[in-house]
């Protein structure tokens, strides 16, 4: 009877400590991209993890070459002036809030960024799963387009 309520107390006080449930996120670095370009650019998200924290996120889209689409003045200025958001805003907006919220699915879309909202919340889901697997490579989410 001892051993059985001796294995009852370990396995309860495993449970209980979330040994080995691996929801912990390991330290470093991760990224998820969409598969596909949209419209030319192709969204990314980066994050560092320390203490099972995220630390420091960055969201933004790239074109073929490289370019990074929060740097494109014109495209700023054409999409403010609609939308009343551009790109250098929104990303930040959108890392801040994973940062202070720590959960991908408590981040709220910007208003007039909701395409890159939407697809912000799924690279984030991804990125968080791969920080608590440890993997450090770059995990592609397949683009709905």
């Amino acid at each position: 009877m001892k051993k059985i309520i001796c294995l009852f107390t370990t396995l309860s006080v495993l449970l209980l400590t979330g040994c080995g449930s691996g929801t912990e996120m390991k330290d470093g670095f991760y990224t998820a991209e969409m598969s596909d370009y949209s419209h030319g650019w192709k969204e990314y998200v980066c994050i560092m993890v320390k203490d099972d924290n995220i630390v420091y996120t960055e969201f933004n889209a790239k074109d073929p070459s490289g370019y990074i689409k929060a740097w494109d003045n014109a495209y700023m200025e054409n999409m403010n002036a609609e939308m009343n958001t551009y790109p250098n805003a929104y990303t930040r907006a959108y890392a801040a809030q994973l940062v202070d919220t720590q959960d991908p699915a408590s981040v709220e879309t910007v208003s007039g960024a909701t395409h890159s909202g939407g697809n912000f919340l799924k690279l984030s889901a991804a990125v968080v799963e791969q920080a608590k697997k440890g993997d450090s490579s770059t995990f592609i989410v397949e683009s709905e387009e």
